[in-house]
């Protein structure tokens, strides 16, 4: 898939995957992978300076966590975070019933009988 078909979902894409629970960037960046059927493939260029936005937002928060000798900093959504997942849903929704509209129209307009 071309990188700039990501581009203006990412926000909403790593708000997803983080709706479970904290990961770190690397697991954050194996869960779009994995839940994309590996059509989806961010770089860690890509996500830690969205990462670092969303949390200056407000969207996320972050704390360090040690995983044996390693250091990795978790991002979670907050509340914000949430509410704003739901208003990326709803938009995404909108915008493939649109586009699908003109893609895939039921019938070409003028052709009823």
């Amino acid at each position: 898939m071309r990188a700039d078909a990501v581009r203006g979902h990412l926000d909403g894409l790593l708000l997803a995957v983080l709706e479970p629970g904290p990961l770190h960037g690397y697991a954050i960046i194996a869960a779009v992978h994995d839940r994309s059927g590996g059509a989806l493939e961010l770089r860690t260029g890509t996500i830690y300076p969205a990462l670092n936005r969303l949390e200056r937002l407000g969207l996320l928060s972050s704390s360090w966590q040690s995983s044996g000798e390693r250091r990795r900093r978790c991002y979670e959504l907050t509340d914000s975070g949430r509410r704003t997942l739901a208003g990326e849903r709803t938009a995404w929704s909108e915008f493939t019933t649109a586009i699908g509209s003109v893609l895939n129209p039921a019938a070409p307009p003028g052709l009823a009988t």
